[in-house]
């Protein structure tokens, strides 16, 4: 793959789409990470970066993405919507309308960025999978994404979307080429920890996502570190409405359940579960339910390839 030559088509083609201010959100995943540092080089000053905290990121990410943009050489506004996001979010539970509740919420967080640097543009991250998961042509719906699927038809920006025709895999060749740290190029979903706390969103279930996520997260990496398995292509957990019985010291306890989910992809189309090392899925199960002990008592380990589910839940 010449990803040099796919840069700098990329880069020609922003600098034909943007004539005026642009800007782009960026949650720190590949995809937004990857259109932000090519529009950057394509139109420099014009392009305004912002990071949306909704309060449904990974543990740390603000700090993370902030440092990480630095290191890039690229100024980052941050703008912390996160009780906007969980008041509109509070009592709803589809997962279709979950993405369409943040779709909306995150044009209207940057319609009133607009109108701080007159921006006329707006670049997303958007990749190929999204928009053949949201529907186009003949085409089912698979799910929504928020920067496709979940827009409000009533956008006062120009969309730009670079990354529209590329697959999970060339964007991580792209990433490579462009000098995006590794440690960041785990995919994340746009719409964050809200389509993997199923169910009702509120604070203490996205705590206690994060929480997991953050657990899954470094125990696999510390794992493949030591040789001990392979490292996924992604990996995380995800919370369930689903309670069970069961005991922690001599109590009762009624909790909600994680199920961790690992997979091995090229491009995101289609995934096998990851087979984890039992002593490695025991450790994490351990961690969760010590850490999260009363709000999570039960830890299972999802062995679905894709087809026939979805790499997240929602």
């Amino acid at each position: 793959m010449q990803t040099q030559m796919l840069v700098d088509e990329a880069i020609e083609a922003l600098q034909s789409q943007i004539d005026d201010t642009a800007i782009i959100a960026c949650s720190g995943g590949i995809d937004s990470t990857v259109a932000a540092v090519l529009a950057h080089r394509a139109v420099g000053s014009l392009l305004h970066c912002v990071y949306v905290d909704t309060g449904l990121m990974r543990k740390n990410e603000s700090e993370e993405v902030t440092q990480m943009f630095s290191d890039l050489g690229i100024e980052l506004k941050v703008v912390d919507a996160s009780e906007r996001f969980l008041n509109h979010l509070s009592g709803v539970t589809d997962p279709e309308e979950k993405r369409k509740v943040i779709g909306e919420q995150f044009i209207r967080v940057f319609e009133g960025e607009q109108g701080g640097c007159g921006a006329k543009f707006l670049v997303q991250g958007t990749i190929a999978p999204d928009w053949i998961e949201s529907g186009g042509g003949n085409r089912d719906v698979i799910k929504s994404h928020h920067n496709v699927g979940g827009l409000p038809e009533d956008v006062d920006l120009v969309i730009v979307e670079p990354l529209r025709e590329f697959y999970k895999d060339e964007i991580r060749a792209i990433a490579r080429d462009l000098g995006i740290p590794s440690s960041e190029r785990q995919p994340f979903p746009g719409p964050g920890l809200a389509v993997r706390v199923l169910g009702d969103i509120t604070p203490d279930r996205v705590a206690a996502c994060r929480e997991a996520c953050h657990i899954v997260e470094t125990r696999l990496q510390a794992a493949a570190a030591e040789g001990r398995c392979e490292l996924p292509w992604q990996y995380f957990a995800a919370l369930l409405p689903v309670r069970s019985v069961g005991v922690h010291g001599d109590a009762r306890v009624h909790g909600e359940t994680v199920v961790v989910r690992a997979v091995t992809s090229l491009d995101g189309m289609s995934a096998k579960y990851s087979e984890i090392p039992h002593d490695v899925l025991a450790e994490i199960s351990t961690e969760i339910t010590n850490s999260l002990k009363g709000d999570v008592n039960r830890v299972v380990y999802d062995i679905t390839h894709k087809p026939p589910g979805t790499i997240e839940w929602e």
